[in-house]
């Protein structure tokens, strides 16, 4: 048996009870970019998508094809670290630090001397602007843009031509050792570009530097039960590569999904852990609706393909770890429920799931296992 857990990044399903707390009250991701002439989900909408509560917009299957149901997030959070780990079975009840006026003066000293460049910013910006208005200087400097945002983020932007990808990496993992404690953010993000003056481009060499998980998570416990664990994209850096036995880097979704088309012809028995990354980097953040709602209906075309070469007792499990409202007025992240779809048992409502860890239990058991948190499903 292969299961497929597949996280739509940021394709949430509608604001959560406490999402006003976020500033994300009528926060809806799906409802946003349905309305866009580009918005086309025939194979989502087939497996039960508009059958969940809340996306009756969408229009309901008569007979679904998948269990169909949402999730409610405990953690404290909404962010992409968090997310995925209550899917592994990780709530996070403490939100990680946030830096809404900058990081502390200490903490920039202290990391521009441990790495030997100066910094630039250090302040929330969006990821397309501050490349626009700081890449000259830091061109010309050697200096590193240094911001966050909303989420619990040490961003480091450089041009790929003044600061080599591996030496910026290499200062992500010092920043990493020193973004501890009450430093310690959630992700620290390599944000490489290139281009001119005026035409500076964030490039697909993005790489994460995540904080361990607190606890134990679903790959751990399959790993030690000697489970073939394989991460799809960005899933080995938010998990800093614990409990994987095979990574599989992606550039983007096209990537991600050609992976795990690949994967699924494969003759072996275990856990596929997919991140589709483009929904949230390249359309979310940038309150691009069309561009989100294109992505959809690409993946939505590309499904059957997967589908197609699952065996009779493989599974799969469609799901996000946040939203990203691109019809709201913020580039961040938002507050909402996650939609899951599971195909291969026999289709059932699935209702509403108290926290995201009810995923990461249900694979568990599935492989004869168990997790600290979380109900099954089936």
């Amino acid at each position: 048996m292969k299961v497929f857990l597949i996280v739509l990044d940021s394709l949430g399903a509608g604001a959560l009870p406490d999402a006003a707390e976020f500033g994300d009250a009528g926060a809806n991701t799906l409802k946003s970019i349905s309305r866009s002439g580009r918005f086309f989900i025939p194979n989502l909408i087939s497996l039960g998508l508009g059958n969940i509560e809340g996306l009756s917009f969408l229009g309901a299957a008569d007979r679904p094809l998948a269990s169909y149901g949402r999730a409610r997030e405990l953690s404290r959070g909404k962010d992409t670290t968090v997310g995925h780990w209550e899917i592994a079975g990780v709530v996070s009840l403490r939100p990680l630090p946030t830096f809404p006026d900058g990081f502390p003066p200490e903490l920039i000293r202290r990391f521009s001397r441990e790495v030997g460049r100066g910094v630039l910013c250090n302040k929330p910006y969006s990821g397309t602007e501050v490349i626009r208005d700081y890449g000259e200087e830091s061109v010309g400097t050697g200096k590193l843009i240094v911001y966050t945002s909303a989420d619990s983020v040490f961003q480091i932007a450089a041009h790929e031509e003044a600061v080599p990808l591996e030496e910026l990496y290499e200062i992500c993992r010092r920043a990493r050792g020193i973004l501890q404690g009450e430093w310690g953010v959630g992700r620290v993000i390599a944000r490489p570009f290139t281009g001119t003056p005026g035409n500076y481009v964030r490039t697909a060499n993005r790489r994460d530097f995540s904080l361990e998980p607190p606890e134990e998570t679903l790959l751990d416990v399959l790993y030690a039960r000697g489970i073939d664990t394989v991460s799809v994209g960005k899933i080995a850096d938010i998990f800093s590569g614990r409990g994987i036995r095979r990574a599989v880097p992606t550039h983007g979704n096209a990537e991600g999904m050609a992976a795990a088309k690949k994967l699924a012809e494969e003759r072996f028995d275990g856990f596929v852990f997919v991140n589709l990354v483009d929904f949230d980097m390249l359309y979310g953040h940038r309150q691009d609706s069309d561009g989100y709602a294109a992505a959809l209906s690409a993946f939505d075309a590309w499904l059957p393909e997967l589908l197609d070469r699952l065996r009779p007792d493989d599974r799969l499990i469609l799901t996000a770890d946040h939203g990203c409202d691109p019809g709201d007025d913020s580039t961040d992240h938002t507050r909402e429920y996650v939609p899951i779809l599971v195909y291969g048992p026999e289709p059932r409502p699935l209702g509403t799931r108290e926290g995201f860890c009810d995923i990461g239990q249900t694979v568990a058991n599935w492989f004869g296992v168990k997790l600290h948190r979380g109900k099954e499903m089936f």
